[in-house]
């Protein structure tokens, strides 16, 4: 099967699946008419112009204004990752041609030590593009940027430092998105052979096992630690509703990282753990019944509460692969849920919006009105990587 016949395939079966589905309360176009909203919104991808100063984040859906960010951002590397993953999906040469264009902006990030963010913008761009070009530069900058991250690391506590803001609040804060910049560490020393970067990895994916966590298996957005003791000093959040809430996309960004981290360790209490975070998510009595979340699942104004499609689409990503290791079907049936209920004219872009984003309905930052309800790049992204998964 050629890739333009796989995205077809991929594509119809999901419409075709949301349509038959039940409690999804929303008018379903065609197969054929999703079909052609979803590759109209990717060509809108080559029409963005090239800038390294206008890397799209988000957008605002009543003024049709563009957020557009440096590479500093932490979402800089997406857009040049959605390019490549076109390429692959649809084997068009103009996807890869701005996909190279791209690239090379967030070059420098990978000797920022300023953020944690590292594998966020260098490995969804450098690391996505030495999946299609096995370029000896692209693994400099990789292990580049891995050398950089690991000089946040404190091995006191056993975890790479988060923020560097907001000292009067937090002594050493550590996310739980902070799992996902795992994955550049793990590769780095696949192709260095240093296996430092993975042994940084490992130490703080086991902090983060160690303290992260609930008893439910839901998961906290931050852990502060005392940087001199590594004893934990509070749990709590940022972009959550409340300390004790269920920020929807954090559960994401766990049951991915510690998939992810079971790919190269193969260690069984990460695969648990995975295991545990997705059924608690699954089976939330506050989730929706097209599966898409609320931005954080125990907002007491839910269901008057904005849904975050980015949340969802990372949750997609990360179960198919936990399938695929567990063969638990009711992680496919679920993926394959949430996949046919974005594909739908309820959530993506209309055509007639001039925008390099696929999807509306995603949350940024409830607690500060930041990116509200909008289209935001990582959903995206996260769904091109599921489409490619699924292949």
């Amino acid at each position: 099967m050629n890739k333009v016949s796989f995205i077809c395939l991929v594509l119809g079966f999901a419409s075709l699946t949301s349509a038959c589905k039940s409690g999804i309360n929303h008018q379903t176009k065609s197969t054929t008419s999703v079909n052609g909203l979803l590759e109209t919104r990717y060509k809108m991808l080559l029409d963005y112009p090239v800038d390294s100063m206008s890397m799209p984040r988000s957008m605002n859906t009543k003024t049709l204004e563009i957020r557009k960010v440096p590479s500093k951002d932490w979402t800089s590397g997406f857009f040049a990752g959605n390019l490549w993953q076109l390429y692959r999906l649809t084997g068009d040469s103009k996807y890869k041609e701005q996909a190279q264009k791209w690239t090379p902006f967030s070059k420098k990030e990978s000797v920022n030590s300023n953020s944690h963010d590292v594998g966020f913008k260098v490995f969804c761009s450098f690391g996505e593009a030495l999946k299609v070009e096995n370029k000896k530069e692209y693994e400099a900058v990789i292990v580049k940027g891995a050398e950089t991250l690991c000089t946040r690391f404190n091995p006191k506590v056993g975890s790479i430092r988060s923020w560097d803001f907001n000292k009067e609040i937090w002594d050493y804060p550590v996310i739980i998105d902070n799992m996902m910049n795992l994955e550049l560490l793990f590769e780095a020393s696949k192709i260095s052979g240093n296996q430092k970067y993975r042994n940084v990895a490992i130490q703080h994916a086991n902090t983060t096992l160690k303290n992260q966590f609930r008893a439910d298996n839901s998961c906290y957005h931050v852990i502060d630690y005392n940087p001199t003791t590594g004893e934990v000093r509070k749990k709590t959040t940022l972009q959550g509703y409340n300390d004790d809430s269920v920020w929807a996309r954090g559960q994401a960004w766990a049951v991915y990282g510690f998939t992810m981290s079971y790919r190269y360790t193969k260690d069984p209490a990460y695969l648990k753990q995975a295991e545990g975070t997705a059924k608690f998510f699954m089976t939330n009595k506050n989730l929706p019944e097209d599966g898409i979340p609320y931005w954080d699942l125990k907002d007491p104004n839910i269901p008057n509460s904005p849904r975050d499609v980015s949340a969802a689409m990372v949750m997609a990503s990360g179960l198919y692969e936990l399938y695929t290791y567990t063969k638990n079907q009711s992680y496919l049936a679920f993926t394959d849920k949430l996949m046919a209920s974005v594909q739908t004219d309820k959530y993506i872009l209309s055509t007639g919006i001039k925008t390099p984003f696929l999807f509306d309905h995603s949350t940024g930052n409830w607690p500060k009105h930041d990116e509200i309800d909008e289209p935001i790049i990582y959903a995206d992204y996260y769904f091109l990587e599921a489409l490619l998964r699924k292949k």
